[in-house]
């Protein structure tokens, strides 16, 4: 099987003619945009100029495809210093956009939107995002202001990601002799014996001070910009901008949290189990977190990896399965982990090419598989959207975690079905881990980010700072270990984008709402697919509370987030029992 994806039929090369005469029709679209709104967006709103503007925002978000190439091209080898140069070109161009984008939203701002899409077919199929950009308005400067916000975030928050993307990324250890990437030492973290695992935790720490000072100079540059963006635009706190963004209120998220604080204890209950079993004295250590209970290993090869995630997507829906099957074939994920590749996982979507891209970092655990189920659910979202224009296809953070997570359920259910006893009990103590770090490990790294944005206010942290906050963090959401890691917040990407501030409680709501689906699955079988293809189709263009009550749910009811927790909760319990 071929390891690496393709990108050529995104764009042959930064040399073809296509990507350089695209660079070239970008800029120019982009002024003419401008210069179209300086002369247009100034009077009362009319829906003539509202159908133009939207016309021509939809077809210049088609060279969006470009910066998706160069990101993709430099995932997989951060030192090409091409691709970087290109991006820069490309992002200081892109940086135009908030002229016309803060024209538009100041010319929307007195608008009624009922009135200006009664008589026109492309305005109606937009009413969503022009009443969510009339909401925006609120909070938007004038466009001299904003270019400046755009053109700083060049040299700032964008810089300071790209400088940790390549010292992460680059960094090395070594443990009995062999020299090993960030990514590659952390994978041992299953390894089944102790001590191993121990080493490897060791390795790993070791290899932070390599590049804490300049982590944390970014995490500050990053959260600083980000507090003085959200300031300047009126709203109350960056989470309250990030809401408004997510589609959701602050009712949701506090119904959710409160329903994932009660799962702790339960969580707490395995923990202490687990270490019973592995023999831990002194209680769970991190590094025993992801330690397999028992003496069964699941490992893959990439074949049987892929067929495996293949059986199970068919067994489920044929078009799931034809869809992955489609995703393999042309080369779109780029499976293995290699020097220069940056770590994690993620899903990406081409719209103007009605293509995705996935990149994994493949180790051959029962773990990996399971990754290339959940980047292929995201792939499937986004291909639903395909059909949509532009500016209806985008969805926010907490929903992108929603079909993923269902398709690693989807996944493990099928696999449970074929496997041994002892298989199974892998199985189960596997979804658990993963569940907490969905839950456990995640809300760990909300309460860290919010305490980092609570601190900056008031000045720079450094990297202990940064340490202390985080084992604060761990013990509050993990309760009693041995040993805590104090650098995850040194080596998740997330918070090093500007652009993705909190995106951590989105793995939770995704988890738990997926858990709620999977439910209503077992209840309807057949005729989930259609409501569940229809419900994902209206993420471009709805709320989520309202994109939630195709499938009957209300978001606002802290018993629909109860009602995942426990199927959870019931899981461990089970598991708890087969082992005692």
């Amino acid at each position: 099987m071929e390891t690496n994806w393709s990108l050529e039929t995104i764009y042959k090369g930064t040399e073809s003619d296509e990507f350089k005469h695209d660079m070239s029709a970008f800029s120019k679209a982009s002024d003419e945009l401008n210069l179209w709104a300086k002369q247009h967006l100034t009077g009362k709103p009319d829906t003539q100029t509202a159908e133009e503007y939207i016309q021509r925002k939809n077809g210049l978000e088609y060279f969006s495809t470009i910066a998706i190439y160069l990101q993709l091209g430099s995932s997989v080898d951060t030192s090409n210093a091409e691709f970087q140069r290109l991006m820069d070109k490309y992002e200081s161009t892109a940086a135009k956009s908030a002229i016309h984008e803060a024209l538009f939203l100041q010319w929307l701002k007195n608008c009624d939107i009922s009135d200006l899409i009664k008589e026109s077919a492309i305005l109606k199929e937009h009413e969503f995002y022009l009443k969510e950009q009339k909401a925006l308005a609120e909070h938007t400067l004038s466009p001299e202001e904003e270019l400046i916000i755009a053109d700083m975030k060049t040299t700032g928050s964008i810089a300071w990601q790209k400088l940790w993307e390549r010292e992460s990324s680059n960094a090395e250890t070594t443990l009995e002799g062999k020299t090993y990437t960030l990514t590659e030492i952390r994978a041992k973290a299953d390894e089944q014996n102790r001590e191993d695992r121990r080493k490897a935790y060791e390795a790993e720490l070791s290899l932070y001070p390599k590049f804490e000072t300049a982590a944390a100079y970014a995490m500050n540059g990053i959260k600083g910009e980000v507090l003085t963006i959200s300031k300047l635009h009126g709203y109350a706190s960056p989470l309250d901008m990030v809401l408004e963004q997510s589609r959701i209120d602050r009712e949701i998220l506090d119904a959710m949290f409160n329903a994932l604080k009660s799962s702790l204890p339960a969580f707490r209950r395995y923990f202490n189990k687990k270490a019973e079993v592995l023999g831990c004295e002194g209680g769970l250590a991190f590094y025993d977190i992801f330690a397999p209970i028992n003496n069964c290993r699941i490992s893959y090869t990439l074949d049987k990896a892929k067929q495996a995630v293949l059986d199970a997507f068919n067994a489920f829906n044929p078009a799931l399965g034809s869809f992955a099957e489609n995703e393999f074939k042309n080369r779109r994920l780029d499976l293995l982990p290699k020097r220069g590749k940056v770590g994690g996982a993620f899903s990406e979507s081409v719209h103007g090419r009605k293509e995705g891209r996935y990149l994994i970092n493949f180790t051959g655990s029962f773990n990996d598989a399971v990754t290339i189920a959940h980047e292929l659910g995201h792939g499937y979202h986004s291909h639903l959207l395909f059909d949509n224009s532009f500016l209806n296809s985008s969805y926010p953070m907490p929903i992108a975690e929603t079909a993923s997570t269902l398709c690693e359920s989807i996944f493990t259910e099928h696999t449970m079905q074929s496997a041994s006893e002892e298989e199974q009990i892998y199985i189960l103590e596997t979804d658990i881990q993963g569940a907490a770090q969905t839950l456990v490990d995640i809300y760990s790294r909300f309460l860290f980010e919010d305490k980092v944005f609570e601190m900056r206010k008031n000045g720079s942290l450094s990297a202990e700072d940064m340490k202390n906050i985080m084992l604060d963090a761990q013990k509050q959401t993990y309760g009693e270990l041995s040993c805590y890691h104090p650098y995850m917040w040194a080596c998740k990407p997330h918070y090093y984008d500007a652009e993705f501030n909190y995106y951590n409680f989105p793995y939770a709501f995704g988890m738990l709402l997926s858990k709620g689906l999977y439910a209503i699955y077992k209840k309807i079988g057949a005729d989930f697919m259609p409501m569940y293809d229809k419900m994902l189709k209206a993420t471009g263009n709805m709320g989520l509370a309202d994109v939630a009550k195709i499938a009957g749910i209300d978001l606002h009811d802290k018993n629909f987030w109860l009602s995942g927790v426990e199927l959870i909760t019931k899981n461990i319990d089970k598991l708890i029992e087969s082992l005692s």
